[in-house]
């Protein structure tokens, strides 16, 4: 499909082709990787028509078959375009084999699904797929009215200097610059609109996609958008928090952050169970992000998110490590080799030489042997090759001095919470899971 897409860009994913004819056709691009689930349902529940594309040379894969499900779901009609025509190993009628065990019945097969033949390297096919498209609308009856009530469908959103914005899509009625919206019950002011073409603009009819600024926080990605009043019922979001004590053996504390909710979500509903993630959000890593991965003892990814010079130095002086993806699937990768290390990370070694009781609580005191221990750090108290349990270090002082860490040499007190059945002898291991 990029072929056709090149022909006009829109934000991201979103694009307007015009046909030969003139006529404006609203593509929503959903990825094929499988990360992109959520997206691939979200285009589905959105588009008036479903392209399935379908490579000639590949065939029908997992992908095509959840995305064909969707469209069923959805119950909208399916045009499929078979790409690739032109490799070698091109199997057309093998492809509509595939696809026809799957269900899909072609036109003169016994069905009315239109199939389009494809080729973006020779440019085939992309005239008559515009066509095709154009004449199942019109068989389907398919066009928005300008007057009726406003239904816009939220495809993407993110804050940039601008503040928050939302990318959607108007599938009915007529969206304008200056008019009181909601999203799940949350109203917002449209305070400037811009088009497929990135110009500012009064208005957006249905069937076209607009960037919409003015919101004072960032949408929900697959939410209603709709005139004051005509909303619907706020949900509860998605509670994406473990507390520290429920991070198990094979288990990996992370903090997420995306450059938009779209990827976000799409991050999220990849990930293995065994990855526990105690924050996630859309924009920059910022310094609570980087706090808040040090009190959980947590790794931070950043998807496309920016992380700035000042950012990383208190990563670094706090410990933190944070890794930076341009590609999701090589975030997920990573995820995969930390897991399959069982990715614990010692930051530090120290024995106990003496304990003392505090309020109801013990101290320990005790000199580092290696690396550093940090103040927050999870803790794994070992007597021998045995270990006590698991635990973080709440509070170090020297003396009545607080401290932040202890290198190799120093002595220092540390209370623990939970607290343990801690004696002399033991040794404290400083571990990043």
């Amino acid at each position: 499909m990029k072929i056709v897409l090149e022909r006009n860009k829109f934000y991201g994913k979103r694009n307007i082709v015009f046909t030969k004819e003139g006529k404006k056709i609203t593509f929503i691009d959903t990825p094929g990787h499988a990360a992109f689930s959520e997206m691939r349902s979200r285009g589905a529940k959105v588009a008036d028509i479903a392209v399935l594309v379908v490579s000639a040379d590949d065939g029908v894969k997992p992908q095509t078959k959840e995305a064909f499900e969707l469209i069923k779901v959805a119950q909208i009609p399916v045009i499929v375009a078979i790409t690739k025509i032109d490799l070698p190993s091109a199997d057309i009628e093998g492809a509509k084999g595939q696809l026809a065990k799957e269900g899909i019945l072609f036109e003169g097969r016994g069905g009315d699904v239109p199939v389009v033949s494809v080729s973006a390297k020779e440019k085939k096919g992309i005239d008559e797929l515009l066509e095709t498209i154009s004449l199942v609308a019109e068989v389907h009856e398919i066009k928005g009215v300008p007057d009726e009530n406003l239904e816009a469908v939220v495809i993407e959103s993110s804050m940039d200097k601008r503040g928050a914005f939302a990318n959607v899509v108007v599938r009915n009625g007529t969206l304008k610059t200056g008019e009181v919206v909601q999203v799940e019950n949350v109203k917002s002011k449209v305070r400037a609109l811009f088009n497929f073409k990135g110009e500012s603009v009064k208005e957006i009819l249905p069937g076209e996609p607009a960037q919409v600024l003015g919101f004072e926080e960032i949408p929900p990605v697959g939410a209603r958008l709709t005139k004051e009043g005509a909303g619907e019922t706020a949900s509860a979001p998605k509670d994406v928090e473990r507390k520290l004590g429920k991070i198990k053996e094979g288990e990996i504390a992370v903090v997420i952050k995306a450059r938009s909710a779209g990827s976000l979500e799409a991050l999220l509903g990849s990930l293995s169970p065994n990855i526990v993630v105690v924050d996630s959000g859309v924009g920059d890593v910022i310094g609570s992000d980087v706090l808040g991965a040090k009190s959980a003892s947590a790794w931070i990814f950043a998807f496309e998110s920016a992380v700035s010079a000042n950012v990383s130095k208190l990563a670094e002086s706090e410990g933190v490590h944070i890794e930076k993806f341009e590609v999701i699937y090589k975030l997920l990768e990573r995820l995969g080799e930390l897991l399959k290390k069982g990715q614990i990370e010692i930051l530090g070694k120290a024995e106990i030489l003496a304990t003392f009781p505090f309020n109801n609580k013990k101290i320990a005191g005790c000199k580092a042997l290696e690396g550093k221990i940090s103040k927050n750090d999870m803790v794994v108290v070992k007597r021998g090759e045995k270990e006590i349990g698991l635990t973080k270090a709440v509070s170090m002082k020297r003396q009545k001095n607080e401290l932040t860490e202890a290198k190799a040499g120093e002595e220092f007190g540390v209370i623990f919470e939970p607290q343990l059945d801690f004696e002399i002898g033991d040794v404290l291991v400083s571990v990043r899971r």
